[in-house]
């Protein structure tokens, strides 16, 4: 597993699997969130596997489903609540990580300088260049028009 700490209670992944989770647990996490649609990739158990799997080895999990290029206002209110429901720590994961990043990246944009948020996101291992305006819109999705 290649895990990339962002904050103090959150840290990011690629996807994990079901013998992953006693190194997850031994870790120290005890929740997880799930940023990848079910069927996304031949390479990713369904998320009630991995719920099931999670559960057996003494951590929460949710699921947030999040399509790659298409994350709305909602996916990052409900990663939020997330968030603050913890247990903490939190791992989340998607198929590379980055849209679990984008969705700190998009809840912290009213509180942090997106400076602040871009240099965390890039010392873990994600480059949220192409999202900075987004951030820099306190997160939210653009007004067209």
């Amino acid at each position: 597993m290649d895990m990339k700490k962002i904050t103090g209670v959150l840290t990011v992944s690629p996807q994990i699997h079901l013998a992953d989770m006693a190194a997850i647990k031994a870790a120290g996490f005890k929740t997880i969130i799930c940023n990848r649609p079910d069927g996304e990739g031949t390479d990713q158990p369904g998320f009630t596997e991995i719920a099931d799997a999670a559960e057996a080895a003494g951590l929460e999990a949710c699921t947030i489903p999040v399509t790659p290029g298409q994350i709305i206002d909602d996916d990052v209110a409900a990663f939020a609540i997330a968030l603050q429901a913890g247990p903490h720590p939190l791992l989340a994961y998607c198929r590379t990580g980055t849209r679990s990043a984008m969705l700190w990246a998009f809840h912290v944009a009213c509180t942090h300088a997106t400076s602040d948020i871009l240099t965390a996101t890039a010392a873990a291992g994600y480059d949220l260049g192409d999202v900075a305006d987004r951030i820099a819109n306190g997160g939210k999705v653009p007004a067209l028009g």
